[in-house]
Formats: C-alpha cells, sequence, structure tokens
C-alpha cells in the first residue's frame, strides 16, 4: 500500500526557480502568445494595430529564446529526458527542429509587421500559422514528457 504519493522524475529539477513575482518561462510564454492572439484580434483599422502586434510580439520572442534555452541548453531538459529515456531521441530531434521553424515564422512575422506594404491579412495569416505551429509544438512536448515518465503498473485487462 503506497501511502504517500509516487515521485516522478522531475523534468525541471536542474533549472533555478524563477524570481519572485516571474512566473516560469512556459506559463509566461503562452500568456504572450494569448495577448499576440489578442492584439491580432483587434480590426486593423483600429488605431496603432500594427505596433500593438509589433509589443505583443517582442515579448513572445525573448520567452521564445528562454524555451529554446532552457530545453536545449547544457543541461537542459531534453538532455534530461535523453539520460532518462535515450528512445526518446527521434522526438527530441523533432522539437529542436520545430524550434529553428519557430524561429523561422517569428522573425518573418516581425519583419512582416515592420513593413507598413504587408496587408493585414497576411500579417494575421502568418501569425495564424504561428500559433497552429506553437499549439502542435506544445502538444509534442507534452507527448514526449508523458513518454519519457508515464508509470505501467500492470494488472489492468
Amino acid at each position: 500500500m503506497v501511502t504517500q504519493p509516487i515521485r516522478q522524475p522531475s523534468a525541471v529539477t536542474w533549472a533555478p526557480r524563477p524570481p519572485a513575482g516571474r512566473r516560469p518561462h512556459h506559463a509566461t510564454l503562452l500568456g504572450d502568445l494569448h495577448g499576440l492572439a489578442r492584439a491580432l484580434a483587434v480590426p486593423p483599422g483600429a488605431p496603432r494595430w500594427r505596433e500593438q502586434v509589433l509589443t505583443r510580439l517582442v515579448p513572445v520572442r525573448e520567452d521564445f529564446a528562454d524555451h529554446v534555452r532552457v530545453t536545449e541548453g547544457p543541461g537542459g531538459l531534453y538532455a534530461e529526458l535523453l539520460a532518462q529515456a535515450p528512445r526518446l531521441d527521434r522526438g527530441v530531434r523533432l522539437l529542436t527542429r520545430e524550434h529553428a521553424a519557430i524561429a523561422g515564422v517569428l522573425t518573418a512575422l516581425q519583419h512582416a509587421a515592420e513593413v507598413p506594404g504587408v496587408s493585414a491579412d497576411e500579417l494575421r495569416g502568418l501569425a495564424e500559422h504561428l500559433l497552429r505551429t506553437f499549439s502542435r509544438h506544445r502538444q509534442r512536448g507534452a507527448d514526449l514528457l508523458w513518454q519519457a515518465y508515464q508509470t505501467d503498473l500492470g494488472g489492468e485487462t
């Protein structure tokens, strides 16, 4: 009989705690992505629409760079995952390639937002692509963590 919770290996035991008042990077990134989506939902004819989109894009880029550092960096999450479960190498490589693709879309979106001649529809299209890509990446990362740390207790028929 188990009297205490079963402790799974931590995926972030090596990471420092965020400073007081600051959310973990994944929570910050998700919140900033929602902020970007809200800025894009405003009608493009609204005053300073493009500037608001650019303003909301800056923290997304910063948080994403933080995410890459925490996952791919020395002693990062991916290194820990591979140490715990080498079978996940293919999934880790996929997520790493997605980081490069997401960085490219972030750069393209920023350039498009900075150029006044780019239509609002084109800008929104790039942003929607970015948001979909982030959503898929987030799900793949969650699936990979589940694969790494799921426990088969047996007994099920």
